[in-house]
C-alpha cells in the first residue's frame, strides 16, 4: 500500500531527513538586552542573530582569534572612506596605541585630515541639505554632513610641502615621508604622530590623490622656481617595503575598513611575496564596508573571492559585514578593548636601513637581540 501524503507533502526518505536535519541544526538566538550590558557582550550575542548583526558578530569572533593566536600574526589595517570626518580619529588612534595594529595602510585623505586636526583645526557638524554654492563663497568644504575650513586646508597643504623642504633631496617611500611628518606633530590624539612615536609603519600608496599630494606638488613647484632639487614619493619603494613586512611575518591578518586602494594594496603585498620565493595568504581577515559585490569592483569583492587569488588562505578565518564604518568600526573597537585589554600583544619592532627591513621581531625578542649585540 502506498503511503498517503502528509498535509499535502510526500514523506521524506531517511536520507533526505538526515540532510534536512543538518540544515536545521542551529536555531537563531534572539539577542537579549539587559541593563548594564557591555558592547562586548552585545557583539558576542549578535553572532547568533541574522543579517548584518550576525556578520558583525562573526567579525568580532575573527578579531578575537587574531589577537589570541600564539603565532602573533602581523595585523595590517586598511583605511578608506571619510573616517576622520565621521569622528573615528580617536578610535583608530586607540587601536594603534593599544597594540591591536602593527601596520597602517591608508588613503592620503584620512591621514591628511588627521594632520589637519593635529594642527588645531576641526571638523564641524553640517547637513547634506546645505546649499553648496553658499558654502563655496565662504570657503567651507562639505564631506556629506560634515564641514571643514578650506582656508585651514590651504594652510595645511602648504605645511606638508614646507616639511618636505627639510628632507634631503631624493626619493622616499610614503612610509618615510609620513614618519617625518609625524615627527613634526605634537598631538597625543593624532594617528600619524602616534605611529611615528611607536615605530608603526604607515603607507599611503595613493598619497598623490590627496591634499598631502597637493602640498607635495606645491613643494615641487617651488623647487623648480628656485632651481633646486626636492623630494618625490617612490610608490614602488612602498611596494617593496610592505612586501618585506609580509615576507618576514610568521602570519598576517588584515582588517579592511571600507575598501579602495588600501584593501588592494594589502592584498597585493601577499601576491608580491613570490619575489622572496614565498607563497603567502592572510590567516585572518575581516572587512566592514557598504560597497556592493555585484559590480565586480574590488571594494565590495568578498574575502572568499580573494581566496581564488591566494590573498586569503584556503583555511583562513574571515568575515565581512556590510555596515557603514562609523557604526561598525566603533563597535568592533569597543569589543576589542573590552575583550582583549591593552596592551593587547607585544609590539613589533621594525628595523629599517633605507628601504631594507633588516629585522621584524616582537618587542621582547628585539630587546634580547640588541642586548646580545652589546
Amino acid at each position: 500500500m502506498k503511503s498517503k501524503p502528509f498535509l499535502g507533502y510526500a514523506p521524506l526518505s531517511p536520507e533526505a531527513k538526515l540532510r534536512k536535519h543538518k540544515f536545521l541544526a542551529e536555531a537563531i538566538r534572539p539577542v537579549e538586552i539587559s541593563p548594564g550590558m557591555t558592547v562586548g557582550n552585545l557583539l558576542g550575542q549578535m553572532s547568533g542573530m541574522s543579517i548584518q548583526a550576525r556578520n558583525l558578530g562573526n567579525c568580532a569572533r575573527v578579531l578575537s582569534r587574531m589577537f589570541e593566536d600564539p603565532d602573533r600574526p602581523t595585523i595590517l589595517l586598511g583605511l578608506a572612506g571619510p573616517l576622520i570626518a565621521a569622528g573615528l580619529r580617536n578610535v583608530i588612534r586607540d587601536l594603534i596605541v593599544g597594540g591591536y595594529i602593527d601596520v597602517v595602510v591608508s588613503t592620503g585623505a584620512i591621514l591628511y585630515q588627521d594632520i589637519y586636526q593635529a594642527r588645531g583645526y576641526k571638523h564641524y557638524k553640517g547637513t547634506p541639505a546645505a546649499d553648496d554654492r553658499i558654502l563655496r563663497d565662504l570657503y567651507i568644504d562639505r564631506i556629506y554632513d560634515t564641514y571643514v575650513d578650506e582656508e585651514a586646508f590651504w594652510k595645511t597643504d602648504i605645511w606638508c610641502g614646507k616639511i618636505a623642504d627639510e628632507l634631503p633631496p631624493g626619493n622616499y617611500s610614503s612610509r618615510q615621508y609620513l614618519d617625518f611628518l609625524g615627527a613634526h606633530l605634537d598631538d597625543e590624539r593624532s594617528i600619524v604622530y602616534q605611529c611615528h612615536r611607536l615605530g608603526i609603519p604607515i603607507f599611503a600608496p595613493a598619497i598623490n590623490d590627496s591634499s598631502i599630494g597637493i602640498g607635495l606638488t606645491e613643494h615641487r613647484h617651488r623647487c623648480n622656481l628656485e632651481s633646486r632639487p626636492g623630494i618625490a614619493i617612490d610608490s614602488i619603494q612602498d611596494n617593496y617595503e610592505l612586501t618585506q613586512i609580509v615576507a618576514k611575518s610568521k602570519k598576517t591578518a588584515a582588517i579592511y575598513v571600507a575598501g579602495g586602494v588600501p584593501k588592494n594594496y594589502i592584498n597585493d603585498s601577499i601576491v608580491m611575496s613570490y619575489i622572496f620565493g614565498l607563497e603567502r595568504g592572510h590567516a585572518y581577515a575581516i572587512q566592514v564596508t557598504t560597497a556592493v559585490s555585484l559590480d565586480g569592483g574590488l571594494s565590495g569583492s568578498t574575502l572568499g573571492e580573494a581566496q581564488s587569488w591566494g590573498k586569503i588562505k584556503k583555511d583562513a578565518a574571515f568575515a565581512m559585514a556590510w555596515v557603514e564604518p562609523s557604526v561598525s568600526l566603533s563597535l568592533l573597537a569597543a569589543y576589542a578593548l573590552e575583550k582583549h585589554p591593552a596592551p593587547a600583544r607585544p609590539r613589533l619592532v621594525f628595523s629599517w636601513e633605507g628601504d631594507i627591513l633588516k629585522e621584524l621581531n616582537p618587542e621582547k625578542v628585539a630587546r634580547k637581540a640588541r642586548q646580545k649585540k652589546l
